[in-house]
């Protein structure tokens, strides 16, 4: 009788392109990521699970903090695009639904967001930029939108707006522990937060705050109910 399991041969290991694989090296630490803390990514295991030595992986990521910082970037780019606002939206509508679309995102992929977050503490270099590229990204794509109703982006708003940013990242990781507030209420006091640092910026060298703070509460359902 012919011993199958000896006789046959070993799966072929599929050949792929360097971005390709690099791809594949990077997908299957994210697919790790969604369940682990990043400092239990094994390269081992993602060797492994690709199907490659690690000596290839090392190819492409000089060392496992070289690989762990690949994955942080690539959380935060996807964090950026799962975030991109509907442009055909009036502007608080827009910041609504990237806020709804930011809260649902941490919901889900909770591990993939500390990992981001910790950037920003990390005494590594490399975490800080990672993390500095995410919150920047936000940033820019808060301020770009802000003429719209009537505010310009001078250094003390892009300033407020950082804060902002900041803001809604510590206050989801406490909301996400504690959520005394339901999530519609907790993006309401989000909006909130903004109209408040941005309005006040603004109003550094603006007599019209007033006016536009109006426009925020008008829009604003918690404050017109």
């Amino acid at each position: 009788m012919v011993d199958v399991a000896e006789d046959s041969p070993a799966p072929r290991r599929t050949r792929l392109g360097p971005a390709q694989r690099r791809a594949q090296l990077i997908e299957q630490g994210l697919e790790l990521l969604a369940d682990r803390p990043l400092e239990q990514i094994s390269v081992d295991e993602v060797a492994e699970r690709a199907g490659v030595s690690k000596g290839l992986l090392f190819h492409y990521f000089t060392s496992k903090h070289d690989y762990h910082v690949e994955l942080v970037r690539c959380v935060g780019r996807d964090l950026v695009e799962y975030t991109a606002p509907d442009e055909d939206l009036e502007p608080i509508e827009m910041l609504r639904g990237t806020l709804v679309a930011y809260v649902d995102y941490v919901i889900r992929r909770r591990d993939m967001y500390i990992s981001i977050l910790r950037g920003a503490t990390s005494g590594d270099p490399d975490m800080r930029a990672a993390f500095e590229d995410t919150r920047t990204a936000l940033v820019d794509r808060t301020v770009a939108h802000l003429p719209a109703i009537g505010i310009e982006p001078t250094p003390a708003v892009r300033l407020a707006v950082r804060g902002w940013v900041a803001f809604v990242e510590d206050t989801t990781i406490a909301w996400l522990r504690d959520p005394e507030l339901t999530r519609d209420e907790f993006v309401e006091l989000a909006i909130a937060a903004l109209s408040g640092v941005a309005l006040a910026a603004h109003s550094l060298h603006s007599p019209a705050g007033g006016a536009l703070s109006d426009r925020f509460r008008e829009d604003t359902p918690a404050a017109s109910s």
